[in-house]
């Protein structure tokens, strides 16, 4: 285990310098706000493939039909979030933009992977930017950009799905835009199915150190399944809190089948 555990991590850092180096050369050569934007977002998803495989993780996904319907037009996503692999493997299907913390934006190394990957920051803890928040995430959304929201608000044990913010469904209220729900579900972990007793070994919530659960993570062989579900579109007399409880039962059914 301990051989596999510095391959894997030998392969992460090779990565990693390729996601830091391309991202540096796009941010030199690209001023433009927009286009920077799309191809640190094109360079998420191409080294996120690489990492499915560096991750060795078997990745089986459902209804791609339900993504690929939307592929030419922007949208708001909304997933159950888990893990930081959450991330990736939603960053392999599609050039989502992630709405993330402002705490991520200050923590070391992850913070700088956040910068360098185009995301978006939120204050959860100050309600008074809430309006100008949406302004700016709807207006990614209306300059083409694909908008991934986490709406149990952090990463959380993956019992169950927790319950949805409601607040930022008023991205896709403001934008005019479908909201396509994704339910992501980590199956085994070496050949064990997932658990209570094993699903910290995935899982990476509350005040979980983030080295520590990464190097215990590397090495280990895991099968996830993604479902892509029924898309909501854009319903004129729709109230945000509508429109989160639909989002919402639609993911929580998917999670407990």
């Amino acid at each position: 285990m301990i051989i596999k555990k510095i391959h894997c991590l030998l392969w992460h850092i090779w990565l990693m310098s390729d996601f830091f180096t391309t991202a540096a050369i796009i941010r030199i050569f690209t001023r433009d706000k927009v286009k920077r934007r799309q191809r640190y977002l094109k360079n998420n998803s191409r080294i996120s493939k690489q990492f499915i495989n560096a991750f060795n993780i078997k990745l089986t996904v459902k209804h791609i039909e339900n993504l690929k319907q939307l592929q030419k037009i922007s949208y708001l996503a909304v997933s159950n979030h888990t893990t930081y692999l959450d991330i990736i493997i939603l960053a392999s299907l599609e050039n989502f933009v992630f709405i993330t913390s402002v705490e991520m934006r200050g923590i070391p190394f992850l913070g700088k992977i956040t910068r360098n990957g185009g995301c978006l920051y939120t204050n959860r803890k100050k309600y008074v930017s809430l309006p100008q928040e949406i302004d700016k995430f709807s207006a990614a959304i209306l300059h083409g950009f694909k908008v991934m929201l986490f709406p149990e608000g952090t990463s959380t044990n993956g019992i169950t799905v927790q319950p949805f913010h409601k607040s930022l469904f008023q991205i896709a209220l403001e934008a005019k835009c479908p909201v396509l729900p994704i339910c992501i579900k980590y199956k085994t972990i070496d050949g064990e199915i997932v658990q209570n007793e094993n699903r910290d070994r995935i899982a990476w919530y509350g005040k979980m150190n983030f080295l520590l659960h990464y190097l215990k993570l590397i090495g280990h062989k895991l099968e996830a399944e993604v479902e892509i579900l029924e898309p909501n579109p854009y319903q004129e007399n729709k109230s945000r809190q509508e429109l989160c409880d639909a989002v919402y039962r639609q993911i929580l059914k998917c999670y407990q089948k």
